[in-house]
């Protein structure tokens, strides 16, 4: 290593920052969040600095001098002139005061590193000096990968250590805090509970010592309409510790595949007329999972939320007292229709926007069709291939235009996905000669005249009617 990665203590320490410009601010800034006490010098200043003066930081609006470093804890050189940034750096050397000489390596004694803070979790990533934006492009890859309140679980993890000492011997501490911080009590804080997370993890403490299994927890997670890089951050950490996956037939081969490849996946895909699982043994299938201690992630299709059951389970879950948590997704009227270019609402065409099933439970189309017809009104169908002739037909009875534009959508933000423009009159006709199949979704309204204009999306070739 040509740096020994360390982490310093700076509240209320004096610092020196030579320079009065932009790269003199980051610097500046940095040092404020660390708690440092400031001290800045140029002869002239930033105006964001202007504004930060006061309370820990102090401008001097003068020529740098040999004195300023005296008491200074440590010193960054961040003007302009690379000379006077070595001046700087050799009499700070000479009085042990360790100094950074911004972009001139050979002139520090320490680096900045990239930061990613998560406060008390921080981490600092470095090339050396040698290579900034590489160090850059890392940085943002770990931004995606830890979770915002991920110092929230170090936090709670430290209130507890103590606890942990006295009940569980040193032995098992280890594997503890692993299930633990990868558990129920993890995953609780991190989706914002922090009192179920708290009362989580005292009982895995009592279940710990014990001997007991601790408690497991369901994620209800949206998959989102196909497209795997749609899924949320969260939805994907999930999926990578799950211990098991029970998945809806609508949720896409890509996603499946980011499934943790140990996990155990149980299919409990759900067709018109045609249950894998009825939905009372999916509820009860979750609880008995999350009682053995498991992990449990219930991908579904879209948003849990959306036309997708997922009040039904979480209602079984809490009635059973199993921890609980929802990652939306994006629902299928968003994604479909971004990706086939037809906005679901515009100032020109519709002001408003319905979702409605294709279907309801006992499996008729028996909907509210006044509700349905309405002016400058996008109107998006879930579901609606099977009865999409005698809905069309009710649409027109009930005083929509044969002609008002209409749009269905197969298998949308994937490789295969099919868009076919016709009419409300003759949308069923066109998707019966396109072979059009599961999964559908049906977009009605004004704002589908926008699609030859907006369709950015090249997905298989799309097969246009009417």
């Amino acid at each position: 290593m040509d740096y020994l990665p360390i982490f310093l203590k700076l509240r209320d320490r004096p610092c020196l920052v030579v320079g009065g410009g932009a790269v003199a601010l980051r610097k500046v800034a940095l040092l404020l969040r660390s708690g440092g006490s400031v001290t800045a010098v140029a002869p002239r200043f930033h105006p964001e600095l202007e504004r930060l003066a006061g309370g820990r930081l102090r401008l001097r609006r003068k020529p740098f001098e040999a004195d300023d470093l005296a008491g200074a804890h440590l010193v960054v050189a961040a003007t302009d002139d690379r000379r006077l940034n070595h001046e700087i750096a050799t009499l700070a050397r000479e009085r042990g005061i360790p100094v950074n000489a911004v972009d001139q390596p050979e002139d520090c004694d320490f680096i900045m590193p990239a930061i990613v803070d998560r406060s008390p979790v921080i981490v600092a990533v470095s090339s050396g000096g040698r290579a900034p934006v590489l160090t850059r492009l890392i940085k943002s890859r770990l931004e995606t990968l830890l979770p915002e309140r991920i110092g929230q679980l170090a936090e709670l993890a430290s209130r507890f250590r103590d606890r942990v000492k006295q009940r569980i011997i040193p032995e098992q501490r280890r594997r503890f805090w692993e299930q633990v911080l990868t558990g129920a009590p993890g995953e609780l804080l991190l989706s914002g509970q922090h009192r179920a997370a708290t009362d989580a993890m005292a009982q895995a403490i009592d279940a710990a010592g014990g001997q007991e299994t601790p408690p497991g927890y369901v994620a209800l997670v949206g998959a989102g309409p196909g497209d795997p890089d749609l899924l949320t951050f969260r939805a994907l950490r999930l999926l990578q510790e799950a211990d098991v996956v029970v998945y809806d037939r609508l949720v896409s081969r890509p996603v499946l595949d980011l499934i943790r490849r140990d996990a155990e996946k149980i299919y409990a895909g759900k067709a018109r007329a045609d249950h894998t699982l009825p939905q009372e043994s999916i509820n009860q299938l979750l609880v008995r999972l999350a009682r053995e201690g498991r992990r449990v992630v219930r991908l579904k299709g879209g948003d849990p939320f959306i036309f997708g059951r997922g009040g039904e389970e979480i209602e079984t879950l809490a009635e059973n007292g199993i921890p609980f948590l929802v990652v939306p997704g994006i629902t299928a009227a968003s994604g479909c229709a971004s990706y086939a270019g037809i906005p679901l609402t515009h100032r020109d065409y519709a002001q408003s926007c319905l979702f409605v099933t294709g279907h309801r439970k006992d499996g008729s189309v028996n909907l509210d069709w006044d509700k349905m017809v309405v002016p400058r009104q996008t109107l998006v169908i879930y579901m609606g291939l099977l009865g999409l002739e005698e809905i069309c037909q009710a649409l027109i009875e009930h005083g929509m235009t044969p002609e008002m534009p209409a749009a269905l959508i197969e298998s949308g933000t994937t490789p295969r996905q099919k868009v076919i423009t016709a009419t409300v009159a003759t949308l069923a006709q066109a998707a019966r000669d396109a072979g059009a199949s599961p999964p559908t979704l049906v977009i009605i309204g004004e704002v589908v005249k926008l699609r030859h204009k907006l369709a950015w999306f090249q997905g298989n070739p799309s097969c246009e009617s009417g």
